[in-house]
């Protein structure tokens, strides 16, 4: 399974009072990543995609937090492609840092007309990009087979 990664320090700006991060900021991390698997992985940044009247609103997002992040943790956030459909594309989520897992989880972004505002399927140079992405049938490393984090320790 292919994984696409980008690394973030967590900021004064991420943080609670306490000095972890506010979940809600891992959000605003995962938008980042999709954005950044769009442009970079995919080679159709959002810029092109709104100029054309596209747009990739998440549908569904699903996260189990194990761990804290900490003000000053370096943390990569990754992403594979664990399945196309017509007008849209799932992703299992994965954040983790020297110290272990953060979080795991999955995410569906749908391919959306602007204008329209309603689903529509992926145009042909979009989704000849993601082939390189998904996931090869009865690969022991697919999203599915992915090991359980669930049970890391909060520290």
């Amino acid at each position: 399974m292919t994984r696409f990664s980008i690394r973030r320090q967590v900021e004064f700006n991420h943080c609670d009072p306490a000095g972890l991060v506010f979940y809600p900021r891992y959000y605003e991390m995962i938008s980042a990543l999709v954005e950044r698997f769009f442009a970079e992985g995919l080679g159709h940044d959002w810029c092109e995609m709104g100029d054309a009247g596209l747009c990739t609103p998440m549908g569904k997002i699903e996260t189990r937090f194990t761990a804290p992040s900490r003000l000053g943790d370096w943390l990569t956030l990754s992403l594979a492609v664990s399945r196309l459909g017509r007008a849209s594309v799932g992703f299992d989520l994965m954040c983790e840092t020297a110290g272990g897992p953060r979080f795991t989880g999955s995410a569906t972004s749908i391919c959306a007309d602007m204008k329209a505002g309603r689903a529509q399927p992926w145009p042909g140079p979009i989704r000849a990009a993601f082939t390189p992405w998904l996931p090869i049938p009865g690969d022991a490393s697919s999203p599915a087979a992915a090991p359980d984090m669930q049970k890391a320790a909060f520290r």
